[in-house]
């Protein structure tokens, strides 16, 4: 096996270099690690050289240089192809990290044939926007072999200090729905008071400065503070790709069988969002479908 904590002799594979792949291939190759990067878009195969990368053809070229491979991937499918890549590679040994959000139960079905293809499996969601990815902040979730979250720590650690192991099977998926449902709903909430403030004859930046430091304030709505001031929507993290994951969300409670009244009228309000042009907005344009609603004059998008 690779000696991962000596960056110099390690090659990794990474495929999916998109707004959080990215910043973690370039926090990996400046902690020394030589990467040899895959992905479907041209754009993301020029940013990989950009960031000092080799550049692989396909999965399977990628997995066939490395002992131990990583993913950020945009959805289930997106997941479902490189995971089937992998155990039809014949790369028995291999070890995989995958950082996506993707659903449970699609994370399951490839866990059993990565497994009988040998080549260990390890969920690693992580919490945090591409910003926060960039300063190396994220908050790194980890659920699969225990000795292989060991041996991997030292690569995770360059994309956030703070870590949580969370079992053997899946928990780190389902507390990554866990997180985004939170994040979410907070969106909605913070729509309907700032509209509710802007409308009672409160000024827009106070505003959102007291809601910072308020006993509502969190990481999140601080996050949103200066953007939200400056009428700013550029996304960090779409609607549209919030009504992907409150699609993964509302699945796995119908899996459980968990009923999320709230959450139901959240995945709705991002519907909205969409079909008025702003599905590829910041999630946070939910301010501007409220405002829109209460008749509010509206800020332009920037």
């Amino acid at each position: 096996m690779m000696d991962i904590a000596t960056p110099a002799k390690t090659v990794l594979g990474f495929v999916g270099v998109g707004k959080m792949g990215l910043p973690m291939i370039q926090h990996l190759r400046s902690a020394g690690y030589r990467v040899i990067a895959c992905d479907a878009a041209p754009a993301g195969l020029a940013a990989a050289r950009m960031a000092g990368c080799e550049i692989a053809t396909d999965v399977a070229a990628c997995a066939a240089e490395v002992d131990l491979l990583l993913s950020s991937l945009p959805n289930d499918a997106a997941f479902a192809a490189v995971a089937r890549a992998l155990a039809a590679s014949g790369r028995s040994g291999l070890c995989y990290v995958d950082t996506s959000t993707v659903s449970p139960g699609v994370s399951a079905e490839f866990a059993a044939s990565l497994a009988a293809s040998g080549i260990d499996y390890l969920r690693v969601t992580v919490s945090g926007n591409p910003v926060v990815a960039r300063a190396a902040n994220l908050t790194v979730m980890a659920s699969g072999p225990r000795a292989l979250y060991d041996f991997v720590k030292p690569l995770l650690d360059t994309f956030g200090k703070t870590h949580f192991y969370l079992g053997q099977g899946e928990e780190a998926r389902v507390i990554k729905l866990v997180i985004n449902l939170m994040i979410a709903g907070t969106a909605g909430l913070m729509a309907e008071a700032l509209v509710l403030g802007e409308k009672g004859g409160l000024e827009w930046a106070q505003m959102l400065d007291i809601m910072g430091k308020s006993a509502a304030g969190s990481p999140m709505v601080n996050y949103k503070v200066e953007p939200l001031k400056a009428h700013d929507y550029a996304s960090t993290f779409s609607g549209l790709q919030m009504i992907k994951d409150l699609d993964l969300i509302m699945g796995e409670a119908a899996r459980v069988g968990v009923p999320l009244n709230l959450t139901a009228l959240m995945r709705q309000m991002y519907q909205a969002v969409a079909a008025q042009g702003d599905g590829e907005l910041d999630y946070i344009a939910t301010v501007r479908y409220m405002q829109r609603l209460a008749g509010s004059t509206e800020a332009p998008a920037q």
